[in-house]
């Protein structure tokens, strides 16, 4: 008999986000899909009934479910990023439920940096506003490959197709100039449960996924051995035994692709050559291992290794430079300035770097470049280019989110300043990235 570990282990893993304006039912859909796909423990649902009964409603409020904070209880909206999980018989969820408010970009960048899929909502009533703008501009930028259009409050505009329709033509427009290469438009009542885990009875017009259907059957490829083999050493091992006396190891997590015995690879930044004489995971011998396995690489030759290089094939490396220009999102409180002295932290390699200048800030608005800033407060998006002390094998953030992605530090109190994405900013509409495929952007 299979039981309930066996067959969670069998399905698929997706990561997605919520966003959307203030007020749009971002945390009421939360709540709608985790109490209707029977994801809420008894002893939840009655807190948040009695916290519904006691601030005078009738009606369980869903949105409880995730605001857990007194703050957004309070003004019953959502501030910090709220994980959830959860698991259908299909497919397993990870669920990002990001603020609406401008001031909170910075965690919605937090809450969609390793999403899969996005669902963006938007009030039936309202359209599409300056905030949708903004977060289908950030899930751009982050090359999020899955976006889901979710027009909520269908309920409160009489179930209507052509308000429907005008919201999703001008939204999917904007995306696809931003060259997001999937888009999916749902109608739904996140409070009536219309479209959300059931099919609407009151919108036979529609014939599309509900949103729980689509969730679970959108194609999410986690096959990243086709990618750049990437491999950030994490610690060098040297037992130095009587058992192992001459053992070298290089530990760490494959960040991309797969690497084989035999295979010519290339340590970075050095750039020296050797081939992998072994690789060890969980303590046996293998020919093959690939992302994101944890194994410890041999190589063939004596070769000064230590944390924060990578090794890469020979015949694929990525180039090594001292100079990074990068798509930021600034998210500390304290500016980030030219001139600034920062650590940079890319994989496992942190060194020292300076903001030689900062080219322009993104108006998300109407994705117009404000030149030359001078600095950049919290939320902001903008262009960055900084000076490393060491070089670094950067990737674009366009071929690989893993290795593409860096943070700049505080070094005086290890404070996160600023969340970076090598090379350019979006996507372009016309070019590879905007052929939506089954595999869409590399992760």
């Amino acid at each position: 008999m299979t039981t309930t570990a066996e067959q969670l282990s069998a399905t698929t893993l997706l990561r997605f986000a919520t966003a959307g304006s203030v007020d749009d039912g971002k945390s009421t859909l939360v709540g709608r899909l985790l109490h209707d796909s029977k994801s809420v423990l008894a002893d939840q649902l009655e807190a948040v009934e009695h916290a519904s009964r006691s601030r005078g409603q009738e009606a369980p409020d869903l949105a409880l479910l995730t605001d857990g904070l007194r703050a957004e209880r309070e003004q019953g909206i959502t501030i910090d990023v709220a994980y959830r999980y959860f698991a259908t018989p299909r497919r397993r969820f990870i669920l990002a439920d990001t603020p609406g408010h401008v001031q909170y970009t910075r965690n919605m960048v937090t809450g969609a940096s390793t999403a899969e899929l996005a669902v963006v909502l938007v009030d039936a009533r309202n359209g599409v506003v300056e905030q949708t703008r903004r977060h289908a501009a950030v899930a751009a930028l982050l090359r999020v490959p899955h976006v889901v259009l979710a027009v909520n409050k269908m309920d409160l505009v009489d179930y209507a197709e052509p308000v429907f329709a005008a919201i999703a033509e001008e939204f999917t427009a904007y995306a696809a100039s931003l060259g997001v290469p999937e888009i999916t438009a749902i109608p739904i009542s996140a409070l009536a449960g219309d479209n959300v885990v059931e099919p609407s009875a009151h919108m036979d017009w529609y014939g599309g996924p509900t949103v729980l259907e689509h969730l679970e059957t959108v194609p999410v490829s986690h096959d990243l051995t086709a990618c750049h083999a990437r491999f950030p050493v994490q610690y060098v091992i040297r037992p130095q035994t009587a058992e192992h006396p001459d053992y070298r190891g290089y530990a760490g997590q494959i960040a991309a692709g797969a690497f084989r015995v035999g295979e010519a690879v290339t340590v970075l930044p050095s750039g020296r050559t050797s081939t992998i004489a072994g690789i060890d995971a969980l303590g046996e011998s293998v020919d093959i291992a690939w992302a994101p396995q944890s194994v410890t690489l041999r190589l063939a030759d004596d070769i000064d290794i230590s944390r924060g290089d990578l090794i890469a094939p020979a015949d694929d490396a990525p180039a090594v430079t001292q100079d990074v220009e990068a798509t930021v999102c600034h998210v500390a409180d304290q500016p980030l300035a030219v001139g600034q002295r920062v650590l940079l932290k890319h994989t496992t390699r942190t060194v020292k770097a300076i903001v030689k200048d900062i080219p322009s800030r993104l108006t998300l608005d109407d994705l117009s470049q404000h030149p030359a800033p001078g600095r950049l407060v919290a939320n902001d998006i903008g262009r960055v280019v900084v000076r490393t002390a060491e070089p670094l094998a950067l990737d674009a953030y366009a071929d690989s989110r893993r290795t593409g992605s860096f943070l700049l530090i505080d070094p005086a109190d290890g404070t996160t300043l600023t969340a970076g994405m090598a090379g350019a900013s979006f996507a372009a509409a016309d070019g590879p990235e905007a052929a939506a495929d089954d595999t869409g952007w590399d992760f």
